[in-house]
């Protein structure tokens, strides 16, 4: 079987969706025996993964672009290589009409918190909705709460849609944690308005134990993050603002970690949040969206909009070695279902059920 991805969003600058392509892509060609694994555009080999800067070079880069642009004002049709299915990404919004459509559905916040999103935003979502996931022959669920959603705010038909779990890179399993010099709290994710991290700092303040913890904050600026960056660049006490950090620095610095917290107001998986539970890193996470879903008994959960009952939870974890060894240890076992070569298998089956 022929399977043709969309990678279009390796090309971009992005987080979530970018290493969800990367690692799904890998997983896919790793676990393939007879099925032939193709990207668009065309890479038999992905280069190295880097979240602020395209994959590929600036011209292939543009010229891909420049083709996906024209194919969805409806200017000039995709040329794709001959595939059994083509999996299209959010980036393409005019498919072919005389392909079989996939697509994996990553969450929803345009449509429940549309304030946060541009009117372009708005717009691309619609068409996507229009054009590709109501035509799709199947869909992939990045979890069962953003499945649910999909078929309450779309009215699509649940049998066409199966939940498959993105994968944890294998290294995060078995890495060595980062020394430190003062223990610290971690969190990684952009900084934009529904990350939450306005909120964060606000429960630091109130935090009575910033004396022994730091609280290591890592991610690139997104979008209307101006006031939170401002914050951030003031260096409230305790707190450590690294910005991004390259891939390849992330695990040992989430081993590293006495707790991971992550206040999101609304994900679709939250792999930050996987990450750090097979690291076996205890977690604070939202009791919100699909979080409590990934998290199981991983994780305290807390109202994001409460910096209260954060920092409440940061002390009643910091201040207990039993307790992060219990939820460490839940969090490591419950992560287990989050692995590439799982997700990949699944994703093979679920390719060959509709051929």
């Amino acid at each position: 079987m022929r399977i043709l991805i969309d990678a279009t969003p390796l090309l971009l600058r992005s987080a979530g969706v970018k290493n969800y392509t990367y690692y799904w892509i890998q997983g896919l060609r790793q676990e393939a025996d007879q099925d032939q694994i193709l990207t668009f555009p065309g890479m038999a080999d992905l280069p190295a993964l880097h979240h602020e800067r395209s994959v590929l070079g600036a011209a292939r880069t543009t010229a891909h672009l420049g083709r996906v642009f024209l194919a969805n004002l409806g200017a000039l049709p995709l040329l794709l290589p001959r595939a059994d299915v083509f999996h299209v990404s959010n980036q393409v919004r005019n498919p072919p009409r005389n392909r079989r459509l996939t697509a994996t559905l990553y969450d929803f916040t345009v449509r429940l918190m549309p304030e946060l999103h541009t009117e372009a935003n708005r717009k691309a979502d619609e068409s996507l909705a229009r054009n590709v996931l109501q035509r799709a022959a199947g869909l992939i669920a990045i979890s069962e709460h953003t499945r649910q959603d999909a078929v309450r705010l779309l009215g699509l038909d649940p049998a066409r849609i199966e939940v498959i779990y993105p994968g944890v890179p294998e290294v995060y399993f078995n890495t060595k944690p980062t020394a430190a010099a003062k223990p610290y709290v971690l969190f990684v994710g952009t900084i934009e308005p529904r990350k939450n991290v306005d909120v964060l700092l606000d429960a630091w303040r109130q935090f009575r134990l910033r004396n022994e913890f730091d609280l290591v904050i890592v991610g690139p600026a997104g979008w209307a993050s101006e006031k939170t960056l401002a914050r951030l660049q003031s260096k409230p006490e305790a707190v450590r603002y690294l910005g991004y950090l390259r891939e390849a620095e992330l695990p040992g610095l989430t081993a590293g970690a006495t707790a991971f917290v992550y206040p999101s107001l609304y994900e679709g998986f939250g792999i930050p949040v996987a990450q750090a539970m097979a690291a076996g890193v205890p977690v604070i996470t939202s009791n919100a969206s699909c979080l409590p879903e990934v998290a199981g008994d991983g994780a305290l959960l807390v109202d994001p909009h409460s910096p209260e009952e954060i920092c409440a939870a940061l002390e009643k974890l910091l201040s207990s070695a039993e307790l992060r060894r219990t939820l460490g240890a839940a969090g490591r076992a419950k992560a287990q279902n989050y692995r590439w070569e799982l997700a990949a298998r699944k994703s093979l089956e679920f390719f060959h059920r509709l051929r």
